[in-house]
């Protein structure tokens, strides 16, 4: 196996042979995922960064990666095998290395990436900048597999029917739906390349993808039949047989280029250049395409009452798991230390024992003293702490259920720590006790209501670098679009919440080197109850269950709102999830969830 710097000039002469300047590797895949098989985390493979978001930019002198704040402390790390350096994006995230080549690189200078790789609104942006620069940019070469030899293949693993007593919703109801939105578009058809799209839409899981039960394909839906595009043995007859019955027909995936070509000529194709790749546009044939948002993300993000009341129950078995996983971390730190792998895997252990368990829904983060500062810390055999009866442990999970995906985080205190970090851990537990209580017009964006998690640390001067939240998928992906709760105007900040949107609530502080804090609770948007004038507004439910740790907070700076708030919410947990538990569980829970006065 090579070396990083082995594989780096390896894709330098191959640069030098196409005669490219510089070659841009992004995060993601052909469909643009944010987790991808080990065969397109190319970024990863030519630089050391483990990050799930950054592009890598290669020339002759230089390696560089941007990324964004979570990873401003894990990426320099990282970068030490490749000897590559960190530029750190600014909150716009437009200028990203754009403007850097623009200031490298000499006039006619040529760029190059794999076009499959980047959305067409994407190319279309660096396309627009480059230009004025007099630089240009290919967008149909993939130095990588040129270079990889051992690149690894896909998985050929099969594809399994997604059940409706869990989906809430049947496939032919889905793609009715969806048929109904190109008659009023005037559309003939709509091409889908996001998989967490393709598996909501025909009630289809797989497990190509880690962490999310997706598999690799596209989709063409039209007015009367519809095209799978996928390895035609990872259907099983049975499955094949079910969505014949919805008139959908497998495709060879190989072969969805040339049909989409094909179709392109004859069709008024409906293609979202902000998750279709470039590659798919650059097999349209035609140009009488519509060029906009697609349906099902919007739909999608609305959780049917269904997969509500599934939600309801995956997160009982989710806060007795974590009732297990903490209680045996509090029985062994009176005898030992203990590793933060060894409680990631206790983690999925306990979440294991549950019925309908598919996996953990990302790799936990067990960050312990300063590791809890990494926001996205990814804790390994070979670098990790030992976790220990003093400071501070920040814990981020979730599982992956057939009735739901959860994700939590919650911060403990293992010994005494200082006035500074109670006060931040209140200023952070005040900020999402604000957001959840939040009452909005439907049709708010989550921008508007970002302000309410970061207000008490802005009082201080103190923020955090990453969202407030995102939406969640219902097993499917931990991070969902569209909406969610960030101060930027980007597409998860502006898109309006509507009852049924499931999200995160998840403020946080972090001091480098020293501690972090985050709570998260998955909420769900619902019309508010008891107020005749407020049909049209909205409110959030919070579904996750599982105590908010009591011992870093500053009594003295919650208001009696706050405090009714947290008691509420402990009841509700206390109430949810203790007729599942031992009576020693019970017993330990008890306390964790009493009223604080």
């Amino acid at each position: 196996m090579l070396e990083i710097k082995e594989r780096i000039e390896r894709l330098r002469v191959a640069m030098k042979k196409a005669e490219v300047d510089a070659y841009i590797i992004p995060s993601s895949d052909p469909h643009q995922g944010e987790y991808v098989a080990e065969r397109w985390q190319s970024r990863q493979w030519i630089s050391g960064f483990t990050g799930s978001a950054g592009t890598v930019v290669v020339t002759q002198k230089h390696l560089g990666l941007w990324t964004d704040s979570r990873y401003y402390l894990q990426a320099p790390e990282e970068l030490q095998a490749s000897d590559g350096s960190l530029h750190k994006m600014d909150g716009s995230r437009e200028s990203w290395f754009v403007n850097w080549l623009i200031d490298q690189l000499p006039k006619g200078a040529t760029l190059a990436c794999d076009g499959r790789l980047f959305t067409e609104a994407g190319i279309r942006k660096m396309e627009e900048k480059l230009k004025e620069a007099d630089l240009f940019l290919q967008t149909e070469v993939d130095l990588i597999d040129q270079v990889w030899e051992d690149r690894p293949a896909l998985s050929t693993s099969p594809i399994e029917d997604f059940p409706v007593k869990y989906a809430g919703e049947s496939r032919e109801q889905k793609l009715m739906r969806v048929q109904q939105k190109l008659r009023e578009e005037k559309a003939d058809g709509l091409w889908l390349s996001g998989l967490d799209d393709i598996a909501w839409t025909l009630n289809l899981r797989g497990s190509d993808v880690p962490l999310n039960p997706l598999f690799y394909s596209y989709l063409l839906i039209t007015s009367d039949q519809h095209y799978l595009y996928i390895d035609e043995h990872k259907v099983p007859k049975e499955v094949a047989d079910d969505i014949a019955a919805a008139k959908v027909h497998i495709r060879p995936y190989a072969d969805a280029f040339s049909d989409l070509s094909r179709h392109s000529k004859s069709m008024r194709l409906w293609i979202d250049p902000n998750t279709a790749s470039r590659a798919i546009f650059d097999a349209l044939r035609s140009e009488n395409f519509l060029e906009k948002s697609g349906p099902v993300r919007g739909m999608k993000a609305i959780k049917n009452e269904t997969e509500v009341t599934n939600i309801r129950h995956a997160m009982v078995k989710d806060g007795v798991a974590l009732v297990r996983t903490f209680r045996w971390l509090e029985d062994q730190l009176k005898q030992r230390p203990v590793k933060e792998t060894e409680l990631a895997d206790k983690l999925a252990h306990f979440r294991s024992q549950q019925s309908h368990y598919r996996g953990e829904s990302f790799d936990a983060i067990v960050g312990y003293r300063g590791n809890g500062a990494i926001v996205h810390y990814h804790a390994s055999p070979e670098k990790q702490s030992l976790i220990r009866n003093e400071g501070v442990l920040l814990v981020d999970s979730g599982g992956q259920y057939l009735d739901g995906t959860t994700d939590i985080t919650r911060t403990f205190a293992l010994g005494e720590v200082s006035e500074e970090v109670k006060k931040n851990y209140t200023r952070v537990l005040k900020g999402h006790i604000a957001l959840a209580q939040a009452v909005f017009p439907e049709g708010t964006r989550g921008v508007q209501l970002d302000v309410l998690a970061r207000q008490f640390l802005w009082q201080e001067g103190l923020d955090y670098g990453h969202g407030t939240g995102h939406g969640v998928g219902f097993f499917l992906n931990v991070h969902e679009p569209p909406q969610g709760f960030v101060p930027q105007l980007t597409e998860r900040g502006t898109t309006p919440l509507r009852a049924g949107m499931f999200s995160s609530n998840e403020p946080g502080y972090y001091e480098a080197g020293e501690y972090g804090i985050r709570i998260e609770n998955l909420i769900l948007a619902v019309q508010q109850g008891g107020n005749p004038n407020s049909k049209d507004f909205l409110c959030f439910e919070d579904l996750t269950l599982y105590p908010i740790s009591k011992t870093l907070i500053d009594i003295h700076m919650l208001t009696d709102g706050e405090k009714r708030w947290l008691n509420s919410y402990h009841e509700r947990v206390f109430q949810a999830i203790s007729p599942q538990l031992s009576e020693a569980e019970r017993d330990w829970l008890n306390p964790q969830c009493a009223p604080i006065l």
